[in-house]
């Protein structure tokens, strides 16, 4: 690749924590947020997260058709209920209050659109909190971490205290899960760090 060329690959999203995870798979990438419609009538996690993802992904991949656009999104989900992100510091720790004590699933979607095709795939995570106390709830709230976030935490921060168990990737709870990722970047052909 010459100096003046564009990156191989352009990810479909404005998350600094998805660019970051990317950057250990990459090392070099363009970052193009989507601006696709994130609403939905469907109710299940792994088929909302990967056509959330599908319509990033090809909404920046309509724009640059030579290049290879990978797009992500990421859902909670507690006994069948969604949980996306909070409007506010109350709806956070409505939030918060509902995954305390309780086990509940991240599931994050991928999209790699290639060629005019498009290649999915997902990653579920189990995650448990701890019981915590109505101050503990109105401090991580109040803190404002997760108001940009599905589920209204971010574990990689303040979150961490709130999680007692991780079964599964952690890397999907933060946004990107890598092992899969990768795992989708070498189905596409894109060379990454690691090849």
């Amino acid at each position: 690749m010459t100096p003046d060329a564009p990156a191989s690959l352009i990810l479909a999203s404005g998350s600094p924590r998805r660019r970051k995870m990317l950057g250990h798979l990459l090392e070099d990438f363009e970052v193009i947020a989507s601006d696709a419609d994130e609403s939905s009538p469907l109710t299940d996690p792994a088929a909302l997260a990967v056509t959330l993802a599908q319509r990033k992904a090809e909404a920046v991949a309509a724009a640059h058709p030579n290049r290879a656009v990978l797009g992500a999104d990421t859902v909670v989900a507690l006994d069948g209920k969604l949980l996306g992100k909070p409007q506010d510091e109350a709806e956070n720790r409505e939030f918060i209050g509902l995954l305390s004590g309780q086990t509940h699933t991240v599931i994050t979607g991928l999209c790699l659109v290639m060629g005019g095709q498009s290649h999915t795939a997902h990653t579920a995570t189990s995650v448990t909190f701890r019981r915590l106390s109505p101050a503990e709830i109105a401090h991580y709230a109040a803190s404002g971490e997760g108001l940009d976030k599905a589920g209204g935490y971010g574990i990689q921060g303040l979150g961490m205290a709130l999680v007692s168990r991780i079964d599964g990737d952690y890397s999907n709870v933060v946004g990107l899960p890598l092992t899969r990722t990768l795992e989708l970047l070498r189905q596409g052909g894109v060379k990454t760090r690691w090849d």
